[in-house]
């Protein structure tokens, strides 16, 4: 496609030169915003602007619905196959693209290229070809309510359906909610984080290469108080899927709620417990606990940010998690040898280095870390917390960076206990060699994902999503599908003879339509007799 100097910018970094869209992406153009204001994008890593981008807001909202609306009109005849194929080739293009993806990413979020790769592009490219074998297998099935009836559902597409996405995952994320949206059959109005804008908008051109009709995917950058709200508050769109704060799901839900009550799916907040039971293979529950805390810099929804380890083994697994963490290289995004990059933004870099100095001042004692790295970019050390209590505002709240509070704890009981003491409940990871162990625990956990001797492992094929404040409905796998088709039921029971003993189970309760109480008895009757009642066909 040709790129328009208004609405693309070429930068240089690292010795290499990435094109890349700045507008608005509506009915398969790239625009801008209709208010022509722009906003900043920084390199987390230098702390520096690199390019500026639209900013998308009400008027550009309704502008992309409107393209949508119209091309939900030819994109509902789209073969299931088609769409199935569409999302075959949008796959193949991200794979053949991977590099610069990658790169791009860590550009625009700070996270180590080679995380972006092996992660983040790997995990959209199976997602979006697992979503691309469903287009052709979506589809309802005859109920054998009553032989002499004919009776069947039908799984249809929203229509319209709003997505906004978060800045932790900005591909990846993005690639959970095209998926299923449309392997369905929906169009989409999207907006990606305004902190990460990038790679959202890159995919952009892609989703033309592969052949998608214009108006089908519609994504906008902006803010949440103006693009996000004019998604959850559009009476236009049926559904918003939104992945991010516990707090701000609430305004998604509200707004949802006071316009036109559009289905709402929600993938929220946590802060999720990492069990260490006496038995566990401490070296491997030592490596799970570092990718529980420290992948995407801690940035992650699920992170084990609470550790319970058993004090007949906390003093062994400290000194290991202490040593791992201590050893791991925070540094330039683009180095191949390094384990952890940059924070998002300032905004996230000072709210992190906030509970640092919190769990300092409250008492807590640092076994490693809590320190700034360097003097340029957004960089915090891996950092462990010690002689920590459950009341703590480290050991309650969501950090959302590379920060694990330890615990020790003497029983099954109370570490059960413990675990569930949080208003969410997204996640939980215990670590045992026995299996009755694992099963009795793992079933007391209350969040949607436990795992066992394992961490962060998530699976196209299962559902994703969280208990209590962590969310509403799920992403990934066939219950994710679900959240993108409304069931519809056919009756067409008019074109054959049915006798009123034959549907006795249907009965109707009409009673205030009667002409008279002593003919109430109808009530009692199936719905032919009632109709055979009003035509004046069968006998009163």
């Amino acid at each position: 496609m040709s790129f328009n100097k208004d609405t693309h910018v070429t930068i240089s970094y690292k010795n290499k030169s990435y094109n890349f869209p700045t507008g608005l992406f509506i009915n398969n153009q790239f625009v801008p915003s209709i208010s022509g204001k722009k906003f900043p994008s920084v390199n987390p890593a230098l702390g520096q602007v690199f390019a500026e981008f639209y900013e998308g807001d009400k008027a550009d909202v309704d502008k992309a619905v409107k393209a949508a609306k119209e091309a939900f009109k030819t994109w509902a005849k789209v073969t299931p196959t088609e769409r199935g194929r569409l999302l075959y080739k949008l796959a193949d293009l991200y794979e053949r693209d991977s590099v610069v993806l990658a790169e791009l990413e860590s550009i625009d979020n700070g996270k180590p290229v080679e995380d972006a790769r092996s992660s983040d592009l790997a995990g959209s490219i199976g997602c979006l070809r697992y979503f691309a074998g469903w287009a052709d297998k979506i589809h309802g099935k005859v109920v054998d309510v009553n032989p002499s009836l004919q009776t069947y559902t039908r799984h249809e597409p929203f229509g319209i359906v709003g997505q906004i996405i978060p800045w932790n995952y900005p591909l990846l994320m993005q690639a959970w909610k095209l998926g299923p949206a449309l392997s369905c059959g929906n169009v989409i109005v999207m907006k990606t984080s305004e902190k990460t804008p990038l790679t959202g908008l890159k995919i952009c051109e892609l989703i033309v290469e592969a052949g998608f009709p214009p108006g089908v995917v519609n994504i906008l950058s902006g803010y949440g108080p103006t693009a996000g709200n004019a998604i959850a508050s559009h009476m236009d769109i049926a559904k918003v899927a939104f992945t991010g704060s516990s707090a701000t799901g609430r305004k998604i839900m509200t707004a949802a709620a006071l316009s036109n009550l559009k289905k709402v799916s929600l993938e929220l907040g946590g802060k999720s417990a990492n069990i260490i039971f006496p038995d566990a293979d401490i070296n491997k529950a030592v490596y799970w606990s570092m990718i529980a805390i420290f992948s995407n810099q801690g940035q992650a929804c699920t992170a084990g940010s609470r550790v319970f380890v058993h004090e007949d083994v906390h003093d062994e697994f400290m000194t290991k998690f202490k040593a791992a963490a201590a050893a791991m290289k925070v540094g330039d995004p683009f180095d191949a040898s390094v384990t952890q990059g940059a924070i998002v933004d300032e905004i996230q870099f000072n709210r992190i280095m906030s509970y640092i100095d919190a769990g300092k001042k409250g008492g807590a004692h640092v076994v490693v870390g809590g320190e700034r790295v360097g003097d340029k970019g957004y960089f915090i050390q891996p950092t462990i917390f010690g002689n920590v209590t459950d009341d703590m505002t480290i050991a309650k709240e969501e950090i959302f960076g590379p920060v694990v509070v330890a615990m020790k704890f003497k029983d099954e009981a109370e570490v059960i206990e413990r675990a569930n003491n949080t208003e969410y409940g997204l996640a939980a990871a215990l670590h045992t060699k026995n299996m009755q162990t694992a099963a009795r625990v793992s079933s007391q956990l209350t969040a949607g994902t436990v795992w066992v001797n394992t961490y962060h492992r998530v699976s196209y094929q299962m559902p994703f999503g969280g208990f209590k404040q962590s969310g509403i409905g799920r992403e990934l796998g066939k219950y994710g599908l679900q959240e993108y088709y409304q069931v519809n039921m056919q009756d067409y029971s008019g074109f054959f003879t049915v006798s009123s003993s034959s549907s006795s189970s249907l009965m109707i309760w009409q009673a205030a339509a009667l002409p008279s109480p002593s003919q109430a008895r109808i009530c009692q009757r199936s719905l032919a007799g009632w109709l055979e009642y009003r035509t004046g066909t069968g006998p009163v």
